[in-house]
């Protein structure tokens, strides 16, 4: 399902022999590396500088395409020898956004300890780090900003703060704001790493974390399906089909991710907020019905309220909010179609 507010067509357009070159014979360009970025963070005085760790891929010369996902996401958003990719399904050669045709730019997310002395890091903060890396790569404006999840909310921001920076933006399974259900149920979350780290077992209280956020991103018809199986009765106590899954889930995270980093990301998410009017490109929202952490309501009242030509794509997943790691086929038509207009968003 489609939803379309009044067009507003203000993107930069890219000519269409622009298109067919880049497309007939691409010749790739890898690129990584560190820019200093320096800036007056929300939740600081005076300005800050830090170091922002990206990545850059894709056809040469191509336009830039700006790609980021939630907080566990990072800069490797496209497959490669060392990685497998945290958005392989929809970014690569072939894909929806498709390196033969784009160059693909994704940073890893700062932290509060990356800006000395901030209170907090802020979705803002994270669309100004985005900002400085453009201006360290001599890149004017990205083509498109898809973000999805956190990177929804900073694309949201980028777009509020630097709208001559971008052409469109895509925001999926992102608000203007987080719902004060989820905020609370984070709060819960980082008071367990807490309490685990005053116990002297950290890892244990973020694999509990991340066990009971996993309630939250999965839907409860994928509760029904995957954990039907009758309890059994071992070790002292009756053990629950969902424990097995949720307990993998938990220490996969807790093998691979900072406390401190989780701490100051997952507090990012709830003091994120953007008025939707300051917004003044075309964006086109995804929203997703059985998302627990981003109510598709939320969405809603964002495309109401944006201040430009806002197009909201409802989909049907079993996944919940991870829907946008897992729906490869209709999160890539949408964003296939958003990366193939030439003037705004469809």
């Amino acid at each position: 399902m489609t939803l379309q507010s009044s067009p507003l067509d203000t993107a930069a357009t890219l000519p269409q022999q622009q298109f067919e070159a880049v497309a007939s014979a691409p010749r790739l360009e890898r690129r990584s590396g560190e820019t200093r970025v320096r800036f007056v963070p929300a939740h600081a005085e005076g300005i800050r500088g830090a170091r922002v760790r990206w990545r850059l891929e894709g056809a040469a010369g191509a336009p830039v395409i700006i790609v980021q996902g939630g907080i566990s996401a990072d800069r490797n958003a496209l497959p490669s020898a060392a990685h497998e990719g945290w958005w392989h399904g929809i970014a690569g050669a072939g894909r929806a956004i498709d390196t033969n045709r784009w160059r693909v730019l994704s940073i890893d997310w700062l932290s509060q300890s990356d800006l000395e002395g901030a209170r907090a890091i802020d979705t803002a903060d994270q669309a100004a780090a985005i900002a400085g890396v453009l201006d360290g790569l001599g890149i004017a404006q990205a083509h498109a900003f898809i973000g999805a999840s956190y990177g929804a909310m900073v694309g949201l921001a980028f777009a509020a703060r630097f709208p001559t920076r971008l052409a469109r933006l895509c925001a999926i399974a992102g608000a203007h704001r987080a719902h004060p259900l989820s905020v609370a149920l984070r709060n819960i979350q980082r008071d367990i790493v807490r309490l685990g780290a005053r116990n002297g077992d950290t890892g244990a209280g973020l694999a509990l974390a991340r066990r009971l956020a996993m309630t939250t991103y999965r839907s409860d018809r994928e509760f029904a399906e995957r954990c039907s199986d009758a309890p059994v009765f071992e070790d002292g106590r009756f053990q629950f089909a969902e424990e097995p899954w949720l307990r993998a889930a938990g220490e996969r995270f807790a093998a691979r991710f900072d406390a401190q980093r989780y701490l100051s990301l997952s507090e990012s998410i709830d003091l994120h907020a953007v008025e939707p009017e300051r917004i003044a490109v075309p964006v086109t929202l995804v929203g997703i019905t059985s998302d627990r952490v981003v109510p598709l309501a939320d969405i809603c009242d964002l495309q109401r309220r944006c201040g430009s030509s806002a197009t909201l794509h409802v989909i049907d997943s079993l996944y919940g909010h991870d829907g946008f790691l897992k729906e490869d086929s209709q999160i890539g038509a949408i964003v296939t179609e958003i990366l193939e207009s030439r003037g705004g968003v469809q």
